[in-house]
């Protein structure tokens, strides 16, 4: 055993023992669509004096805190998001409008000057609460105080706490300005419990001239009252003390409403005037709850599928690679404990589209191995007398390229996915980009020591058919015995895929895309009932209990999916009530409501997301390759996403987040396939200057052609798990993601490629240059670099 190979093994075990003590000794953080719950997302809103910027929708998010914390609900999660975002995580909480209550109200806190009674006639009128402070020494006398009520009907006119209704004037001070409310008993002066009010700075003085204004006002007038409004309803409205002066207020910490309050009356008004007291207005513009059952099924049908396509995987590289395929499949083992780990010491948050993307991780893990293992089989091929470690080492060092250009698209593809995805489609990013590193550590540090130990075995060496890469295999050889001439009339494949893009572009226009409410904006609930519902009868329901522009559909095992235009709590429980009619007792699976400014932005940062997908690879290729083959690549790209849109077309599947997610990934494996294919075509075109690029393509596709299919392979069995097992959640995730794989491996063949040949023809760049001899690589250096890695060297 070599030393490298030593440090390798090392470096492997601490790992496998660091991430398996990880993996026993903490549990994962499950998103709400994986334990249930209610996630909301809040839009802060500008006022005429307050702007909704990152420091009001702060202090917002913390007096929410205050109000969800103070009613006990378990274990709440609220964040910002953006500048003025808010996103609200309620656990088991299960009923929107629960929810609501939960949150409170939304409404900004205001003061007015009461200006006299309400337009109509008011009831007996009942004494209003005071508020008390030290009388102040100097005061001015009262003026004139018996003007005529003013009936103006554009003043705010609101009820007391009695029912009376008062005029309100402007509002003369906000609820930011409240720094403090508390409920006190106050047994020295004998005013029982009373709330004790203290203001900001500014806002104190506000308060100070409020009150000094309506203590102008004679004793049990209506204008000596101050009305506290919430949710234009006032919450309180008390005299101004009669030992307060005209024009002297009452100054912050000196102010006390009273009034006979009970305990609890005292504790709600404090509550409500300092858990009311919103910087801004907020708007509910996403809604989602989700019920347990779904979460959970999720995750058993996600670790089904996991366990039957990694077994599948398994064994297929086994058949493939024998031995070396055993041992990968045994690295692929410790990279799912690894990326495991990894998303646990993170504290990353596995949401729904998260727990796919760790799936889905497991089949793409296996493409460096399978990079690796078919080099080595080509060194074979190519020298059967070189020793099997050599063969291997040199398969490492010349895969090494086509591994890291392919991981790094990917990893651009999830990153793409995190910073302009949304909600749980950001959690799918997280876990792609965190399976691509651990696929890179298991295949280059795992598999590689593992199969370097086995390669110094002699019976390992001795007999070929063991090791599974001494000799070429079945694929290649067959294509090799056939050489077809694939690139002889290159503008037929061409063809062929713009017929297939005409095709894939009528079921855009005649069927239509079908935008899911995420992008469209709306409210999808799904209900099980307790007894079977068609949805003909499920429709007629619904449309007598008022909602006839609802569509009803199927969903689940039996389950029904309603959609409608806008819809609020209220009105969602009547129509759950109009279908427990026909269905008994009838349970929410799952709720989303999107309002229509976060479906058009939602829409739009999808496109963004997609043009900046286009951008970002073209521009990655460029770099790493000739620019006729980052524009072939990309037009390949471009022609799996039209044709995977296409397809969903025709068959009317919605278009959501998710499905972004699942094309966002489609785009990162067409370019993976492109960037392995032109790698093997810089190389040989690069050693063999003279011969027709036209030949050279054919040679490099048909070397490449046996690690595309077997790498797909191990992504198509786990995906068609998914699809299976998945339900509704994942099963057109993992279809999305199927149709992908299939038209990503023809274009990077039949459209990359022939695109690529149709623009060198008027290119006029030279050809690359022949490996290990790039610019400014002195030519010892060269000579050393394709020196065989166990030859020291010496001659006689």
């Amino acid at each position: 055993m070599t030393r490298a190979t030593a440090v390798r093994a090392v470096l492997a075990v601490a790992v496998l023992l660091v991430s398996v003590y990880i993996t026993l000794t903490m549990s994962p953080r499950l998103g709400l669509d994986l334990q249930g719950g209610t996630r909301i997302v809040l839009q802060a809103r500008d006022t005429a004096t307050v702007e909704a910027d990152r420091e009001t929708t702060d202090r917002t998010l913390e007096v929410l805190r205050q109000r969800i914390d103070s009613l006990g609900v378990s274990e709440p999660t609220l964040t910002r998001s953006g500048e003025d975002r808010i996103i609200v995580e309620l656990p088991d909480v299960q009923d929107p409008r629960q929810a609501a209550e939960v949150i409170g109200r939304t409404a900004q806190l205001t003061f007015h000057a009461v200006e006299g009674e309400g337009t109509d006639q008011p009831e007996e009128e009942t004494p209003a609460p005071e508020s008390t402070a030290d009388p102040a020494p100097d005061t001015d006398p009262a003026p004139d105080t018996d003007p005529a009520p003013d009936t103006d009907p554009d003043r705010l006119t609101l009820p007391d706490e009695q029912g009376r209704l008062l005029a309100l004037g402007e509002p003369r001070l906000s609820g930011a300005g409240v720094e403090d409310a508390t409920a006190a008993f106050d047994a020295q002066g004998g005013a029982g419990w009373t709330v004790s009010l203290e203001f900001r700075k500014g806002a104190g003085q506000d308060w100070k001239k409020l009150t000094g204004e309506a203590a102008c006002h004679p004793a049990g007038d209506d204008r000596r009252r101050v009305a506290i409004v919430l949710d234009e309803k006032v919450i309180s409205s008390p005299q101004v003390d009669p030992s307060v002066g005209c024009r002297a207020g009452l100054p912050s910490g000196a102010t006390q409403i009273t009034g006979s309050f009970s305990a609890d009356e005292a504790r709600d008004l404090a509550l409500l005037i300092k858990g009311g007291a919103l910087p801004v207005p907020v708007e509910i513009v996403e809604q989602r709850t989700v019920g347990p059952t779904l979460g959970a099924a999720a995750i058993d049908a996600s670790a089904q599928a996991a366990l039957i396509g990694a077994a599948a995987t398994a064994l297929f590289i086994t058949v493939v690679y024998r031995l070396f395929g055993a041992l990968a499949a045994v690295a692929l083992g410790a990279y799912g404990v690894i990326s495991y780990a990894a998303l646990l010491a993170l504290g990353v948050t596995l949401t729904l589209p998260g727990l796919a993307g760790f799936v889905l991780a497991i089949g793409m893990a296996v493409d460096a191995n399978v990079l690796v293992f078919e080099r080595a089989r080509e060194e074979c091929a190519d020298r059967p007398t070189r020793s099997l470690r050599s063969a291997l080492t040199t398969g490492f060092r010349k895969a090494w390229s086509a591994v890291a250009d392919s991981n790094a698209t990917t990893l651009i593809a999830a990153g793409l996915l995190f910073f302009l995805g949304s909600g749980p489609v950001k959690g799918f990013g997280v876990t792609l980009a965190i399976g691509v590193v651990a696929s890179m550590f298991s295949a280059l540090v795992i598999a590689r020591a593992l199969t370097e130990i086995a390669a110094n075995s002699r019976f390992v060496s001795d007999y070929r058919g063991v090791n599974g890469i001494a000799r070429p295999g079945a694929v290649r050889t067959w294509l090799v015995r056939k050489d077809p001439k694939l690139f002889r009339k290159s503008a037929r494949w061409l063809v062929v895929s713009a017929a297939l893009v005409v095709v894939a572009v009528a079921g855009i226009v005649v069927r239509g895309v079908d935008l899911g409410v995420e992008f469209t904006g709306g409210r999808l609930v799904e209900y099980s009932t307790s007894r079977p519902v068609d949805v003909e009868t499920a429709r007629a329901s619904i449309a007598a209990a008022g909602f006839g522009d609802a569509e009803v559909t199927t969903a689940g095992d039996g389950d029904l999916s309603v959609r409608t235009g806008k819809l609020d709590n209220d009105g969602e429980h009547a129509l759950r009530a109009a279908l427990a009619e026909e269905g008994g007792e009838t349970t929410k699976v799952r709720d989303e409501l999107i309002g229509p400014s976060l479906g058009d932005e939602l829409r739009r940062n999808a496109l963004i997301a997609l043009g900046v997908a286009v951008a970002v690879q073209l521009a990655y290729l460029a770099v790493r390759f000739r620019w006729t083959f980052a524009v072939a690549s990309v037009v390949a790209m471009v022609h799996d996403v039209i044709l995977v849109v296409g397809a969903f077309a025709w068959l009317g599947r919605p278009v959501d987040g998710i499905f972004l997610a699942a094309l966002l990934t489609v785009i990162g494996y067409s370019v993976n396939d492109s960037v392995v294919v032109f790698d093997r075509v810089r190389e040989l075109w690069g050693a063999n200057r003279r011969t027709p690029l036209d030949t050279i393509a054919r040679r490099a596709v048909l070397q490449t052609v046996p690690r595309t299919v077997n790498t797909g392979m191990g992504a198509l069995f786990i995906l068609a798990a998914l699809a299976v097992l998945g339900g509704d959640s994942l099963a057109d995730f993992a279809l999305a993601l199927l149709i992908g794989i299939v038209v990503g491996t023809w274009s990077s063949v039949f459209t990359a490629v022939p695109g690529a040949l149709a623009l060198e023809r008027s290119a006029k760049a030279p050809p690359p240059p022949a490996p290990g001899k790039g610019k400014g690589t002195p030519r010892g250096k060269a000579r050393a670099a394709r020196r065989d890695p166990l030859d020291n060297g010496a001659r006689v």
